[in-house]
């Protein structure tokens, strides 16, 4: 039993010794995933500003939300100044609180009326009605396309599917900007790091 003990005791510390080498890795790659999305998003924004503005402002087709110049301005900034802040490791934890409220606005304003899946799946545990419905479409779509087209060419790249639209990558998106929140832009590879080994007495 004791010899047990021991080998685990050394397999956790090896591990230990692994992660507190390596560890810098995961914020690193959480920070460079999530910057082309959040760039991408705020650039796009902010170059057709006044349509994102109508956007956000008009109850028939867009999000209804009130004061939509302020907000539309705020989220656009926020997005793309947020992801020069990611690729930098500048302000990480900081930048992540008002990208997570982006997350929560975009979610409960334009995503969760269509459920979890952002692709439609006609099974499994978040299949709704909805998505069941566009499953049948796209399956009728596809014989459509194998009888009447170049099915080999227009799938060469990818395959067909149809947009559902919900909450999953946004959520996605907020999980991975709370894990930055805690643990920050990591050692070495960020302008925090840095920054508090300098000035930081703590």
């Amino acid at each position: 039993m004791t010899t047990i003990i021991n080998i685990i005791n050394w397999a956790q510390d090896l591990l230990d010794r692994v992660i507190t080498t390596t560890g810098f890795i995961g914020p690193l790659l959480l920070r460079l995933y999530l910057v082309p999305i959040f760039w991408i998003a705020g650039s796009k924004k902010i170059n057709s500003i006044d349509g994102t503005i109508e956007w956000f402002g008009n109850p028939d087709w867009g999000l209804g939300l009130p004061f939509p110049a302020l907000l539309a301005w705020a989220a656009s900034l926020t997005e793309a100044g947020g992801a020069i802040l990611l690729l930098l490791g500048l302000a990480t934890r900081w930048i992540s609180i008002p990208l997570m409220a982006t997350m929560i606005v975009a979610m409960v304003t334009v995503h969760l009326q269509y459920g979890w899946l952002a692709i439609a799946e006609g099974s499994g545990f978040f299949a709704t009605e909805r998505t069941v419905g566009a499953i049948e479409r796209l399956d009728r779509a596809k014989d459509i396309l194998k009888e009447h087209g170049n099915y080999g060419w227009l799938t060469e790249n990818g395959h067909i599917v149809i947009l559902n639209n919900g909450i999953e990558f946004a959520a996605t998106y907020f999980i991975m900007l709370l894990a930055l929140l805690v643990i920050g832009g990591g050692k070495y590879i960020s302008v925090d790091y840095w920054l508090a080994k300098k000035y930081r007495t703590l």
